[in-house]
């Protein structure tokens, strides 16, 4: 006698939702369309429908789209990259971490970094005033960007000549519990360290955006040499824990590295007593 083969289920609440959620794009879509198509019977208004025009792409349909397509075909585990809000593979994880918050806020605040502010209105606006005026915003705040289900649990950077369109930058994930690199390694945190070179428009969602250099290495690297400046920190690395490839990143900006991933040692970095 055969057993009973199992039965597919299906969910009625996910098929609304999917529904709605694939209504909602299409919805976005013809609003983008006819806001276009009245810029051709406004005159001098239509410059102003025009910008209207890129708001909604930018901001609305574009984003929408790619949450519908990467929700398909983007594997939801852990492929060694971030994801954007809006699906899209990021910037790559190249650097881990040993020790707790505390002592990797220790071994950075040593090293010359400054902890980026969250990104509020009051802090977006700025960062676009200091980036226009070309002030500096040591604080300034950076994109979030999505790993185990969650933005960053906090950043760092380095201005650059006072330029807040130029800066070294890394963003922090503590990794869940029982969690192991791909091969069983053991680490804390996981980050992704990336230089912005400039302010421009994202190749894929035509948001204004800080465009990265492509070797992603040079700042790893830079990162892993302030750091590991204090004696007190260790690093060891997992040389071609990836192949070394180039891709892209959220905002379309060409990347590359070699796969080396180097695991830095903050747990002696313990708060001086007086």
């Amino acid at each position: 006698m055969h057993d009973e083969e199992p039965r597919r289920s299906y969910s009625i609440g996910i098929a609304i939702d999917w529904f709605f959620f694939v209504f909602a794009g299409l919805s976005a879509i013809w609003l983008a369309y006819l806001s276009f198509t009245e810029t051709f019977q406004l005159g001098w208004w239509g410059i102003l429908w025009v910008i209207v025009f890129w708001g909604l792409l930018a901001y609305l349909v574009l984003p929408r789209l790619h949450r519908i397509l990467t929700a398909i075909y983007v594997p939801d585990y852990f492929i060694g990259r971030a994801r954007t809000s809006d699906g899209l593979l990021g910037d790559p994880v190249n650097l881990a971490f040993l020790g707790d918050a505390p002592q990797i806020h220790r071994a950075m605040a040593a090293a010359g970094w400054t902890m980026a502010d969250p990104v509020t209105p009051a802090s977006s606006w700025r960062i676009i005033a200091s980036t226009v005026g070309r002030r500096t915003y040591d604080e300034a705040p950076v994109s979030p960007l999505f790993l185990f289900g969650r933005q960053q649990d906090f950043a760092y950077q380095q201005e650059v000549d006072g330029n807040p369109a130029q800066r070294h930058h890394v963003r922090f994930w503590r990794c869940p519990d029982d969690w192991l690199l791909p091969g069983g390694r053991r680490v804390d945190w996981v980050a992704a360290g990336t230089f912005d070179t400039s302010v421009g428009l994202s190749l894929f969602t035509l948001q204004i955006t800080h465009k990265i250099d492509a070797d992603t290495d040079v700042e790893r690297d830079h990162i892993v040499a302030t750091v590991t400046a204090d004696p007190r920190v260790a690093l060891d690395v997992i040389e071609d824990f990836s192949t070394g490839y180039h891709a892209r990143n959220g905002g379309g900006d060409s990347i590359t590295t070699d796969g080396d991933l180097p695991i830095v040692d903050v747990r002696a970095v313990t708060e001086q007593t007086r």
